[in-house]
């Protein structure tokens, strides 16, 4: 006998796809909407398609965007010399909300890993090149949490752009080994922004 009427069923089902939820979390979660009133419920449905229809991947950097471009991409305020590259959107945003880094933004969308066949062409790692050669940037900031994967990534990029005199720099030591971003204080990434350190190319 199902313990679950057959609409709740399908809703835990698919709370479990989302990251980190298991069944348990996936049936509170699932028995709280069941008890909110329906506006609240109507609500949450029309965020969850407005957020499938309207944002999109920023052109330029990969950011998230309502549009074409990003709002970082289109604030003409920003360091457009210096470019922070960051493995996902995760870590730009753990870095904006330090409020101390003022340039702009490449985001991967992931790091290389050749065991689950992610490669240069997965990453797009051309559109950062053509952006270095067509815009006045000066200086690329690792901003990569230091897994394997994370220093592969790294040192690939240097290798490819390492000819075209650009500075590279990494954030500082301080971010453990396999450590997010995400996860982070502001004063940790704070010190490891200001006292980023140059990359031997």
């Amino acid at each position: 006998m199902d313990i679950y009427p057959a609409s709740v069923e399908r809703l835990i089902e698919a709370l479990t796809h989302l990251p980190t939820i298991g069944r348990k979390s996936a049936q509170r979660l699932a028995m709280s909407i069941v008890d909110k009133p329906e506006e609240e419920v109507k609500r949450l449905a029309e965020a969850l398609l407005e957020v499938k229809e309207r944002v999109m991947h920023c052109e330029i950097c990969h950011n998230l965007a309502d549009g074409p471009i990003c709002s970082v991409c289109e604030d003409e305020t920003r360091d457009h010399s210096v470019i922070c590259v960051v493995e996902d959107v995760q870590g730009l945003i753990a870095i904006e909300k330090t409020k101390s880094y003022h340039g702009l933004y490449h985001v991967l969308g992931g790091l290389l890993n050749p065991m689950q066949g992610i490669g240069p062409q997965e990453l797009d790692l051309n559109r950062l090149v053509d952006r270095i050669g067509q815009d006045d940037v000066k200086e690329l900031v690792f901003a990569i949490s230091p897994t394997v994967e994370g220093e592969m990534t790294a040192h690939f990029i240097r290798d490819v752009v390492k000819d075209t005199g650009i500075r590279l720099s990494r954030i500082a030591s301080g971010i453990p080994i396999g450590a997010s971003l995400e996860y982070f204080d502001d004063m940790t990434l704070i010190k490891a922004l200001e006292e980023r350190r140059s990359m031997d190319a």
